[in-house]
């Protein structure tokens, strides 16, 4: 798959998701926290990195409040300036000031003290535009995650931290191509099904 059919493929599966009715998003955010909030990668992780739902992304909304009332340290992304291109996870406040980054999304106000290091948390939660049974992620085709997760391509045996993507079952494609710099998933989580690819 070249260029250009994966910038048509990422545009149809975005249009999919957005065609999901507030409803049918409301009934995914549910299912996916009753999937995982008794999961055991989710109950003994206590350092997770969610993110904020946009453009139709399955929403881990629900779930993010779950862990806050038991007590996790909850990490969202927040994009360095232009042009270091980096993403780090800086922990929520419980009176968290937020700012709305260059692609519109909103992230908290920057707060290097609140930062972790992508190594020293235990689950992070990754939103995908497609993905397949083999566990293949097609993002949004910045790279933010592949490049904050390239260590673990450089070190051998390394488990941590998990790495989940989330995505509406009408994500799923047959196949996507490997690319050199894409990170492996630990697993995929739908709406629908868990497909753990390594033991949790």
């Amino acid at each position: 798959m070249n260029g250009a059919e994966r910038t048509t493929l990422r545009r149809q599966l975005r249009t999919a998701r957005r065609a999901l009715t507030p409803q049918q998003q409301h009934q995914a955010s549910q299912r996916l926290l009753r999937q995982l909030a008794q999961h055991p990668l989710f109950r003994r992780s206590r350092h997770i990195a969610f993110y904020l739902a946009n453009d139709g992304e399955i929403d881990p909304g629900a779930l993010l409040r779950h862990a806050q009332r038991l007590g996790k340290h909850c990490y969202l992304p927040v994009i360095s300036g232009w042009p270091a291109n980096r993403m780090h996870f800086q922990r929520l406040l419980p009176n968290q000031r937020w700012v709305t980054n260059r692609f519109g999304i909103r992230e908290p106000l920057l707060n290097r003290g609140l930062q972790a290091k992508p190594w020293r948390l235990q689950l992070v939660l990754m939103p995908l535009v497609g993905f397949d049974s083999s566990g293949n992620r097609l993002g949004m085709g910045g790279g933010f995650y592949d490049r904050t997760f390239a260590f673990r391509r450089r070190r051998q045996g390394w488990t941590g931290p998990r790495l989940l993507g989330l995505a509406h079952e009408c994500q799923r494609v047959e196949q996507l191509p490997i690319a050199a710099w894409d990170i492996p998933l630990d697993g995929i989580v739908s709406d629908q099904q868990i497909i753990l690819l390594r033991q949790a």
